[in-house]
């Protein structure tokens, strides 16, 4: 992994627009699957879900040069930034006029992302760390997203439904961030080995049952339960793995740690209504 964080943010931020362009154009395809109908099959149908895909592509290439020029701990906070490049474009599409409380919330958001990264300064991590590392960690994460799906699937309530299933989806795709850099360097020494490592089908498997999840979780009910729930849980899983797994480090102490506490709540407390925003838009 190179030590460009500039580089690294800018590719950060440029991921966070596309996947801000992706979730606007997957939004509006999944609210307008009716709850009766099959909802992989329409939106297989669905040309606007489609491009959404395409920008879900195109952010994850910029992710994957992030990750390569940067620490997890330092590139997955950037992602959250997607709500407020999704912001105007969703109520452009709406006709919807963006109100003065919502761009203090979202300043907000912006300064609590540029606190944590000034203050935290996360340093870089071992991506490829053997097996035994990551067996209590993951054993512990994929515990806990079954039980959310469990869960989600046992209660009768609708939102708290969408909820837990988006919070399982987004924790898939911050382990699948977390497995990302290390995959893609196995590409160096031939298919054979890319083929032949257990990171690869992990983060397959992550990826595609996430995204499985994620369009469960709109169609279950309101997207103002389920998209916060796979904003904050992505990032904050990425950092679980990035600090128990991949040794990242958050260069600070003392008064800092508060600071850093202090960002963690305020990010996922504006994130969670910028969400909301974006759901009812």
């Amino acid at each position: 992994m190179s030590n460009h964080p500039l580089g690294a943010i800018i590719c950060a931020l440029l991921a966070a627009l596309l996947f801000a362009l992706a979730a606007v154009a997957q939004q509006h395809a999944a609210a307008a699957v009716p709850e009766d109908a099959s909802l992989i099959r329409t939106l297989l149908t669905n040309p606007r879900w489609w491009a959404g895909i395409v920008g879900d592509a195109g952010g994850y290439a910029m992710q994957i040069a992030a990750l390569a020029l940067g620490a997890v701990l330092l590139v997955q906070p950037i992602l959250v930034s997607m709500l407020v490049f999704a912001l105007p474009l969703s109520a452009r599409l709406n006709g919807r006029r963006v109100t003065g409380r919502t761009w203090a919330t979202a300043l907000a958001l912006t300064a609590a992302l540029a606190c944590f990264l000034i203050v935290g300064d996360p340093t870089e991590g071992n991506s490829n760390a053997p097996l035994h590392q990551w067996l209590i960690p993951l054993t512990i994460l994929l515990g806990l997203i079954a039980l959310a799906v469990a869960a989600g699937i046992a209660t009768a309530d609708a939102g708290r439904r969408a909820m837990l299933l988006g919070a399982a989806g987004g924790s898939l795709f911050g382990l699948a961030a977390a497995l990302t850099f290390y995959v893609v360097t196995l590409f160096e020494h031939g298919l054979g080995h890319v083929l032949g490592s257990w990171q690869t089908w992990l983060l397959v498997a992550s990826g595609l049952i996430g995204l499985y999840l994620q369009q469960r979780a709109f169609q279950a009910g309101p997207l103002a339960a389920s998209l916060p729930a796979v904003t904050i849980t992505e990032p904050l899983v990425a950092a679980f793995i990035g600090i128990t797994v991949l040794e990242e480090r958050l260069r600070t102490n003392g008064v800092g740690l508060v600071v850093i506490g202090i960002t963690v709540i305020v990010m996922c407390v504006t994130t969670i209504q910028l969400s909301r925003v974006q759901a009812d838009a």
